[in-house]
């Protein structure tokens, strides 16, 4: 493993892992707070439309390994769709968002994960998040019904605030795990298989979450 630099934590060039990660959903649902807050630990009530995307990175420690992730902020205004389906591509997880205040942004959850299907790898790593949980008086999404659709597609599913930050470390986190446990298990597969006279994952080498996304993530550190 790369010796971990003092500053590690706040951004450092060092890691194990880097993972992108999209962030989706209708306009205003609150994605950028929501990468602002992960990264930056910061939050703005005057935040305007994302146009395009944007990014930011964060350094984690998961299970002992350093990774970073590369999160991408994609617009949700339907005029950037052509421009942002594009950045699907190399994704390893995807933070699918509606506003619990906006019953619609809910309503569109389902086109928006049929387009990360359509365009993103079949085994991408997908959490659905009900932001704004904060204006309690304002819920038109119950909790129960966005639980029990997760459950039907196969995510993870949390509630969240970025105003307050609840649960926003934990819904991060959760998939950046996840990612990391699939990698930990195709690198034991790979293993077994060196044995057999396949050949070892080597330093440096990519590692792919299925066969068909040649540029979902790379690994920095030694062979397991």
């Amino acid at each position: 493993m790369a010796r971990r630099p003092a500053t590690w934590e706040q951004g450092g060039d060092e890691y194990d892992y880097l993972f992108k990660i999209v962030l989706i959903g209708d306009s205003g649902v609150g994605k950028s707070n929501l990468l602002s807050r992960f990264t930056r630990n910061s939050f703005s009530l005057d935040s305007k439309s994302t146009i395009g995307v944007e990014f930011a990175t964060r350094t984690i420690e998961v299970e002992g390994k350093i990774v970073k992730a590369q999160i991408w902020d994609t617009a949700g205004q339907e005029r950037y769709r052509a421009i942002t389906s594009a950045y699907y591509r190399g994704a390893v997880g995807a933070l699918l968002v509606y506003d619990v205040t906006k019953a619609t942004t809910f309503e569109n959850v389902k086109r928006w994960l049929k387009e990360l299907r359509d365009h993103a790898d079949s085994n991408i790593v997908v959490m659905l998040i009900g932001n704004k949980i904060d204006l309690k008086h304002l819920r038109s999404v119950a909790m129960e019904d966005a639980a029990s659709f997760a459950e039907r597609e196969g995510l993870s599913f949390v509630e969240t605030s970025a105003l307050d930050a609840t649960n926003v470390d934990k819904a991060f986190q959760t998939v950046l795990t996840e990612i990391y446990r699939i990698i930990s298990k195709k690198a034991l597969a790979s293993d077994e298989a060196a044995a057999g006279g396949a050949g070892a994952v080597r330093e440096g080498q990519s590692i792919q979450l299925s066969t068909t996304d040649s540029s979902s993530f790379t690994s920095r550190c030694c062979s397991f």
